[in-house]
């Protein structure tokens, strides 16, 4: 199931949290106030990251791995754990499957072998293994540190063993959970905007699953999964997707190597944008249509990162000529010769709940009142779970037992060389958002514009200071930005955002290598070079 285990409020009881690839003090900041609330009353905290954030200040430790040894640290971790007897043997041998072979893996990758490849001191490593481990209630938690990798599936795999490795998952206090960084993310999940599954996570190529959704649709759907994001555009480069319609998305300023995504998008024969904002994405479109405001033009439902379903209800009407997403879609329908039904909002939910085992119980009188519910909620007597997996630790375990991992590490694409010497990691700040496309319309005393944060290290060798305007050049492309140096960064390790696309167009350095699973592109790791802006107009100057 595409959701976190555990709630916000178990989060705020845990006795050890890892925060591993998140810096969710900046780019998740009402969550990390669950987090604080377990840090205040004595949890010990984990920050797992290459650079030392503003999650890292209340951290007990920091973790500052290289980029890219995600899976090298987690294995060791685990090798600790078994070396020093751990596990929670009773758990694995009740709900796991596949322990033996992860055990045999895991055997090489000692203290100090880890600390050799991730840069991370060994005691560091072990006592995050002992506090895991021996922690009565433990929450690890991971994010786009994670997964914008070009081996993003295997990163998470990698922390799933730890959880099963100690039994902190399916049970209250303990659990596993990515965090959601926009807003109502987990909801198009569980709507099934994924290219393989249906609402409610279920798998569409699964004819029993398939099967009501025909009947109730009165049609045959296609028994084959779609594209996933980066397969959309590797299809457009093959003149097999000639036509794209866009809802709330900026992949042109959102997508890595810009260069080619605009290239892309320039060479549709067709492509539609429905949004609240004329995005750059929108400006390149045939047709826009103009969308309301979810969050105070809409009526329907929004979902959290604790898989909590709350209604949203209109507070004003959209503004003349604009219309809502729901309203959009159900005449475009019509024009295409078919009719969905009536665009109301309640109505199309109890669709989902008539088809969606895990919605079943969420009448929108349930919703009305109190906080919302968490899926899976089965019928209208069930309180929806507070977390999930429970089932892990039934005896004998009901349905199949949790597979461990055996996952090997594969550095970044991007490779460091003379040429391009230094590694680029993007990310968000708490005072920007994405593409900027909605927090740049708004003034921020926090903001600050767009950096290259270096490290004092770096910025001695390079002979830089702060202020100063740089070119920073990766194999696709080049920008300019001022130097910002960050105590935070060791040398070799450079940050930017990507907030200010029309001043620094970050993601034409960005390489669009993907996860061959997920179709997430590789943000995290860019081989980049630093000029003086003076030596590199010199270089550019004709002889």
């Amino acid at each position: 199931m595409g959701g976190g285990t555990s709630s916000y409020r178990e989060m705020e009881e845990a006795d050890t949290v890892v925060l591993w690839g998140s810096n969710a003090r900046e780019t998740h900041p009402i969550y990390f106030h669950h987090v604080l609330k377990a840090v205040n009353r004595g949890a010990k905290l984990f920050v797992v990251d290459p650079r030392r954030t503003t999650s890292a200040d209340w951290a007990d430790t920091w973790l500052g791995l290289d980029v890219g040894t995600d899976i090298v640290l987690a294995n060791a971790v685990a090798r600790e754990i078994l070396a020093a007897g751990l596990e929670d043997r009773e758990f694995i041998e009740n709900a796991t499957s596949g322990f033996e072979e992860f055990h045999a893996h895991v055997e090489p990758y000692t203290l100090e072998h880890a600390a050799e490849v991730c840069r991370v001191a060994p005691e560091s490593i072990r006592r995050l293994a002992h506090e895991f481990a021996t922690a009565r209630n433990a929450q690890l938690c991971w994010t786009l540190g994670i997964t914008e990798h070009h081996n993003s599936v295997d990163n998470v795999l990698s922390l799933i063993n730890l959880g099963l490795l100690t039994g902190h998952v399916g049970r209250y206090g303990s659990g596993l959970n990515p965090l959601r960084g926009q807003n109502n993310v987990q909801g198009g999940g569980d709507m099934g905007a994924l290219p393989d599954r249906l609402v409610g996570f279920q798998h569409l190529e699964n004819d029993e699953l398939r099967r009501p959704f025909d009947e109730a649709w009165g049609i045959t759907m296609p028994a084959r999964r779609g594209w996933h994001l980066s397969g959309m555009f590797d299809a457009m480069e093959r003149g097999e997707l000639t036509s794209l319609y866009v809802i709330g998305e900026n992949p042109a300023n959102s997508e890595s190597d810009q260069h080619r995504t605009r290239r892309l998008l320039e060479g549709l024969e067709t492509l539609v944008v429905q949004d609240m904002i004329l995005t750059q994405t929108a400006e390149l479109a045939d047709v826009v249509f103009p969308a309301a405001a979810g969050w105070v033009e809409s009526e329907g439902t929004v979902t959290n990162s604790e898989r909590r379903v709350q209604r949203v209800r209109r507070a004003v009407a959209p503004p003349d000529g604009v219309r809502d997403d729901l309203v959009i879609l159900s005449d475009l329908a019509k024009r295409m010769g078919c009719d969905i039904g009536e665009p109301v909002a309640e109505a199309i939910w109890n669709e989902v709940r008539a088809l969606s085992p895990m919605h079943r119980g969420m009448s929108y009188a349930r919703l009305e009142t109190g906080q919302g519910l968490q899926w899976p909620c089965y019928d209208e007597e069930h309180p929806g779970e507070q977390y999930l997996h429970g089932r892990l630790w039934m005896r004998p375990v009901l349905g199949p037992l949790a597979p461990f991992s055996v996952c090997t590490n594969r550095m970044p694409v991007d490779k460091l060389t003379e040429e391009f010497p230094i590694r680029l990691t993007t990310g968000r700040r708490l005072d920007s958002y994405n593409t900027g496309v909605q927090s740049g319309v708004y003034p921020s005393p926090l903001r600050r514009g767009e950096t290259l944060d270096i490290s004092p290290d770096d910025a001695r060798a390079y002979g830089l200071v702060e202020g100063e305007p740089v070119r920073v050049t990766s194999r696709r492309g080049s920008v300019v930005a001022p130097v910002r140096i960050d105590d935070g960064l060791r040398a070799g390790l450079v940050f930017m955002t990507m907030h200010f696309p029309d001043d620094v167009a970050v993601n034409e350095l960005t390489i669009d290598a993907v996860d061959p699973m997920s179709g997430t592109s590789e943000f995290k790791a860019t081989a980049v070079r630093i000029e003086k802006i003076a030596v590199a107009a010199e270089a550019l100057s004709p002889v």
